[in-house]
């Protein structure tokens, strides 16, 4: 029986790798995910609701039934190294959110009932590659943008200092301390109607005033944007490439003896011919 079992824990994990991995399972899914999200949107609406419910709610217990059975393929193409399948922060995330429902009390609350089907929606996340890869990157960049935005919060203070000491007495309402003057640079930080805020400072002063919103608008809105659209991508390439290095460590994780002992040859060889390549470029010098 001991022997036979790895045997059979093989074959479970090559029939559910087999289904898991097939081109149209991930679009069915997402089908499926799409298809619920329609039917919760239907019970938003008291007519419909109220005449189709028992229509409705029988969808909701075959998008359960089908998402558990999706979890077991996908635990089940773990069969013969199940540990491995709790690495995955997006397997735990799947577990809890199809799981969450069978927590007592939550199917006799219709709140928290809808909120749980709301979250399986959500799910279509951990579907889809690209979107994990664009959530990763997210997630890498908070620290990042935290960082920038005290930078920024900086920047406003200092020129909200600066616009209190030249308009504050003039225009109190918009500069008559520092916590006024800083939502007025705000508003001038997001471009929403700061052309208004300018021609004020200046009917009020004089025309040189246009150099001070001419340089927090350069510095602020120009300079601290472009910072962070390159913090964004950097934290999508690092995603990416982060992603695509799992990738391939599962594909060799699934390949067999015989095939990872040919990649680590395959490596070897490119290993040495990159060492060739640096050799003769050594000795061309």
């Amino acid at each position: 029986m001991d022997a036979a079992t790895p045997s059979i824990r093989a074959r479970i994990e090559r029939t559910c790798g087999g289904i898991v991995d097939a081109r149209w399972f991930n679009p069915f899914i997402v089908g499926v995910i799409a298809l619920n999200a329609v039917v919760i949107g239907l019970e938003t609406y008291p007519a419909v609701n109220d005449r189709y419910d028992d229509g409705l709610t029988l969808a909701n217990e075959i998008f359960l039934g089908i998402f558990i059975v999706e979890i077991l393929l996908r635990f089940g193409a773990f069969a013969t190294h199940p540990a491995d399948f709790f690495k995955s922060g997006w397997h735990i995330f799947d577990i809890v959110v199809i799981g969450a429902v069978f927590i007592p009390g939550v199917s006799s609350n219709a709140q928290l009932l809808r909120l749980v089907r709301l979250l399986r929606v959500v799910r279509v996340v951990s579907v889809l590659p690209d979107l994990r890869v664009i959530i990763s990157g997210l997630a890498r960049s908070v620290l990042p943008i935290a960082s920038l935005f005290l930078l920024i919060i900086f920047v406003l203070y200092v020129f909200g200092i600066i616009g209190w000491m030249l308009y504050g007495a003039l225009l109190p309402e918009q500069w008559g301390d520092i916590g006024t003057a800083m939502i007025t640079l705000f508003q001038v930080l997001t471009l929403e109607g700061w052309n208004t805020v300018a021609a004020d400072a200046v009917n009020a002063t004089s025309n040189w005033s246009w150099l001070f919103f001419i340089v927090f608008v350069l510095l602020a809105v120009f300079i601290f944007f472009n910072m962070l659209i390159g913090i964004m991508v950097n934290s999508l390439e690092e995603a990416r490439a982060r992603h695509r290095g799992q990738q391939d460590a599962e594909d060799r994780l699934s390949l067999g003896p015989a095939e990872q002992e040919t990649e680590r040859k395959i490596e070897a060889m490119r290993k040495a011919l990159d060492d060739l390549e640096d050799d003769l470029r050594s000795n061309r010098r």
